[in-house]
């Protein structure tokens, strides 16, 4: 018997995957929007499901509860991506090759229309109104792209031990591509076109690498 599938098959079986996952990707997008407008305790399941298209009950199938919901709408949207936490920090990278993969990561979300605005007013939410997730993303997320960061920045300056300046350094550097996130409203409003168009978040990467170089090469003087 020959059991080797068709193109149409493979078709046929790729679009009803796409199918069968459609309703938690709504839940997930839904749950975004709500969690970020209203915050997770005044966002019901019902509005969630109804916002989604789908029935409560796939709430539960999908996420468990409405908690793991919102964790799920907190993380993959942005830190979804499956990395190494310091997969930047290898000892065969330059500086410039280091930093231009940093950014690269940090700014990819910018690319996905406006599920960055959304992540970055969830996370504030988060701030005022704790479940837990924030301190959880500081230390799965945020901790070791800085720990990785600071270990590239001391490789450029062949030193063993990473003192106050490095590390004030690397969250300087960081910012640059932080405020990108946490300021898009006032990007859009001061310059539009800056963030539109197919390569403006190409463009941003390379200048950003240029930018952080340049800090870099002041502290360099200041060591000197």
């Amino acid at each position: 018997m020959n059991t080797a599938s068709t193109p149409a098959a493979d078709d046929a079986a790729a679009a009803a995957d796409g199918e069968r996952h459609a309703p938690r990707e709504r839940l997930l997008h839904a749950g975004l929007r709500l969690f970020a407008q209203q915050g997770f305790a005044k966002t019901s399941t019902r509005e969630l499901a109804e916002a989604a298209g789908v029935n409560v009950a796939a709430i539960s199938y999908y996420f468990g509860d409405k908690a793991g919901l919102y964790r799920a709408a907190f993380f993959e949207p942005l830190c979804g991506r499956e990395r190494e936490p310091a997969w930047f920090d290898a000892a065969e990278l330059t500086l410039e090759q280091a930093l231009a993969a940093f950014f690269a990561d940090l700014l990819a979300p910018l690319r996905d229309g406006d599920t960055p605005r959304l992540c970055m007013k969830l996370r504030f939410r988060e701030m005022f109104e704790p479940t837990g997730l924030w301190d959880e993303e500081l230390s799965r997320d945020i901790a070791p792209m800085h720990a990785a960061l600071v270990a590239a920045l001391q490789r450029h300056f062949g030193v063993a031990q990473a003192d106050d300046e490095l590390h004030r350094l690397a969250i300087c550097i960081a910012g640059l591509g932080v405020h990108l996130h946490v300021g898009r409203d006032i990007v859009d409003a001061l310059a539009p076109s800056l963030l539109a168009g197919p390569g403006a978040v190409d463009d941003w990467c390379d200048r950003l690498v240029r930018y952080a170089r340049a800090m870099v090469d002041a502290e360099s003087r200041r060591r000197a």
